[in-house]
């Protein structure tokens, strides 16, 4: 055994000697690490770049964005409708005066279901992807074929499809103890929603266990800790910080997809712009300012968490 401490905590590297040769021969944590292909064992620095994917790309478009871009935009819905009024008699003043009388109803009863909606099937998504990302790393290999099946199942499946698939195969109501409870469409797009969030906070949590150093399990088990006790105690506790901007940076995308229930029928801030649009006799100069609303209302709300994302990242980045 070699035993060392560092910070405060013991590190333990477990071997077994070959009687003949005198090399010592590390031993490998079944769901974590594999056989070691070399004679000696080398503790190789930590890189957790090469298991967590990077999924940045959306959040650093974002977060790359100037602050004056909400203003740019609202120059350009102003202009829009101004250029539009030569050939139409609606003006620009009625278009806006139109979106200021459906604002609060497109923010109460519109906006506040997508948010609704991406908290819920963020919820539900990171509890049933944090339990099958760690069955991917379960001792029992059928365990870990069929996380990984599900995992891989729903990660490349699209979005929309999921939602119709959920929307169509789902009842509308359901009969409990006698008692008939409706269940709403947008509990269904929360649902379908939650699916492709479960497969990549599966991936994260994943990726996240398999960049804690061997050392931490070999040392661990050396002190006589159960696997559940390793992994609820020494290992999950230093995944949180890595998985922390992943897992915003999937809330982001997840909030920015919520539109795709508006194809459903489920009433939110896309559905209800073009009930509103439809009782203002749908007049072309109409278009640009609710949707150009919409669009805002989503940059203010995702601008602040892929900037916080790109700040966690680099503040928690593993630094060899």
């Amino acid at each position: 055994y070699l035993v060392s401490r560092c910070s405060g905590l013991w590190y333990v590297k477990l071997g077994k000697s070959d009687e003949n040769t005198g090399v010592q021969h590390m031993r490998s944590i079944p769901g974590i690490t594999k056989p070691h292909q070399a004679n000696l064992a080398v503790l190789k620095p930590n890189n957790a770049a090469q298991h967590i994917p990077d999924g940045y790309t959306f959040t650093r478009w974002v977060a790359s964005m100037p602050w004056w871009t909400p203003l740019m935009i609202l120059a350009v819905m102003a202009l829009w409708p101004a250029l539009a009024h030569a050939q139409s008699r609606y003006s620009t003043i009625q278009a806006f005066d139109a979106l200021w009388r459906w604002m609060p109803f497109l923010l109460k009863s519109g906006f506040f279901f997508n948010v609704l909606i991406s908290v819920l099937a963020m919820a539900i998504g990171t509890f049933a992807g944090v339990t099958l990302g760690l069955a991917q790393i379960s001792l029992y290999r059928p365990i870990r074929a069929i996380a990984w099946y599900i995992t891989q199942l729903f990660r490349n499946s699209p979005w929309l499809v999921l939602l119709f698939i959920v929307l169509l195969a789902f009842p509308f109501e359901v009969n409990i103890f006698g008692k008939i409870v409706r269940i709403p469409d947008w509990m269904k797009g929360v649902i379908g929603l939650s699916f492709p969030v479960m497969a990549n906070i599966s991936e994260v949590v994943r990726g996240a266990v398999q960049s804690v150093p061997t050392a931490q399990w070999e040392a661990a088990e050396s002190l006589a800790f159960s696997r559940r006790q390793i992994l609820w105690q020494i290992i999950l506790p230093q995944c949180y910080k890595r998985m922390l901007p992943p897992w915003m940076n999937w809330y982001a995308i997840l909030t920015m997809a919520t539109p795709l229930c508006s194809l459903l029928g489920i009433e939110e801030l896309i559905t209800l712009s073009r009930q509103a649009m439809e009782s203002e006799d749908n007049h072309p100069e109409l278009l640009v300012p609710f949707f150009g609303f919409a669009l805002l209302l989503f940059f203010a709300y995702c601008y602040p968490i892929a900037r916080l994302t790109i700040w966690l990242e680099r503040k928690f980045a593993v630094k060899l």
